[in-house]
């Protein structure tokens, strides 16, 4: 017992020191939580690592083929952390109410082969047909579930408070899959979603159907929001897509929020730029080019006009950063066909053109200050405009990324709370 009480204070050191070392910006509130909370995901996954690195027993620590796998970037690690975050959640979910007990019914279906879970109100409806939302989940294209914490506890509050169906589209991650398949995967769902027929079945009105998501997912929304919009073989479209700090693109990684959060706990430079390796299918030796922006010296104009935050950003969000125009070493010209998805619009729709941004439905984008993919947001709202498109750009702050999903114990963060109340509140007045 004493070895337990032990290490149990040995972590607690480790922590502390942790979160005494780390500082974060004043803005932020409830730092030692935050902090706390970020120290317990690099511990996990540390721990994860470390475990697959030894093989037991070996006077040598010999490599396992779990270390050498991910070297070669196969990510088989990233399976073992979604399985190991699933104890304290499940912790959680038993020491907390179910938000939807009661009011919802909630069902794991199949759109047309791809796994959603259904939110849907048991409380009878004052118009005739009811609000309906598609959701995406967030996590790097490699981590979350509609099913899991968070994402099922904003479903269920969702639903309960705008007498909405919710659709949560479960998607393969990486490492099992890779683009453009979850792409593909929850267009599959959306236009299952939005036939007549399983709108009727659900009593959704056709006239107010959301497509949202956040961080990877708020990527897919977008994409999926331009798809349908351009989709004349579609017959009902999305009435307002709500993206949540949304990463838009892969070809500058350092824009002003990339250079002033490279290293913002929870979502840093480095583990962005390799989220998106993985999810594009490159090989994670580009990490240190991408990082230079070595990738898009020979972009070609039209596409760099799509990113270019010295004419997309405020005075006040450019602060006093400098572009950086990476000139790799000979041949990293050649990246750019090694990675093709880095060019396409349906894994990057902040590249998409004016005529495809005129017909998006009007949107909703939160965004904040202290988190990498700050200004893909806001660049994104910046054209959207200019299309033409409505659009209420929301920014918070002293919001961080990951902080939307933040609203329950013992991990609630005022912003969070506050960031989804608004979230909450534009769908009600707009869908």
């Amino acid at each position: 017992m004493w070895l337990l009480w032990a290490a149990i204070a040995v972590s607690v050191a480790v922590v502390l020191r942790y979160c005494a070392c780390t500082p974060l910006p004043c803005a932020i509130g409830q730092q030692w939580k935050l902090l706390l909370l970020d120290a317990l995901l690099k511990t996990a996954i540390r721990l994860v690592k470390d475990n697959s690195t030894i093989v037991q027993g070996s006077p040598h620590h010999t490599r396992s083929p779990v270390r050498v796998m991910e070297r070669l970037g196969l990510g088989r690690h990233v399976k073992a952390t979604r399985r190991s975050s699933k104890v304290p959640e499940a912790t959680v979910k038993k020491s907390t109410a179910e938000p939807g007990a009661g009011f919802l019914t909630v069902s794991d279906v199949a759109f047309d082969g791809v796994p959603v879970r259904v939110y849907q109100p048991l409380t009878a409806s004052e118009d005739r047909l009811r609000r309906g939302l598609l959701y995406i989940h967030g996590g790097g294209w490699a981590y979350g579930s509609a099913k899991d914490g968070a994402y099922d506890r904003g479903s269920c509050k969702m639903s309960k408070e705008l007498n909405m169906v919710v659709v949560s589209v479960d998607y393969r991650l990486y490492p099992e899959t890779r683009f453009p398949t979850p792409y593909l995967e929850c267009l599959t769902a959306a236009k299952r979603f939005l036939s007549p027929g399983v709108l009727a079945e659900y009593g959704v009105d056709p006239e107010r159907v959301a497509i949202s998501g956040d961080s990877a997912g708020g990527n897919l929304a977008a994409a999926l929001a331009q798809e349908i919009a351009m989709d004349d073989s579609v017959r009902v479209k999305f009435s307002v897509q709500a993206l949540i700090y949304p990463a838009l693109q892969a070809l500058d990684f350092n824009t002003p929020s990339y250079q002033q959060n490279r290293d913002m706990v929870i979502l840093n430079r480095p583990l962005m730029v390799q989220f998106w390796l993985q999810y594009l299918g490159g090989d994670l030796s580009l990490k240190p080019h991408l990082l230079a922006n070595e990738h898009s010296f020979n972009v070609a104009p039209e596409f760099r006009a799509g990113l270019d935050w010295t004419a997309l950003l405020l005075p006040e969000h450019q602060k006093d950063y400098f572009p950086v125009r990476g000139e790799g070493p000979r041949g990293m010209e050649r990246i750019l066909d090694e990675v093709p998805g880095l060019l396409d619009v349906r894994a990057a729709p902040l590249l998409a053109g004016r005529e495809v941004l005129a017909k998006c439905p009007r949107a909703y984008v939160m965004t904040c200050e202290y988190d990498v993919l700050r200004d893909d947001g806001l660049m994104y709202a910046r054209r959207l405009r200019d299309a033409g498109v409505e659009v209420t750009a929301e920014h918070h702050r002293d919001g961080f990324h990951g902080c939307f999903t933040l609203t329950a114990w013992p991990f609630e963060f005022d912003v969070g709370v506050r960031a989804f109340a608004d979230y909450v509140r534009w769908l009600r007045d707009n869908l």
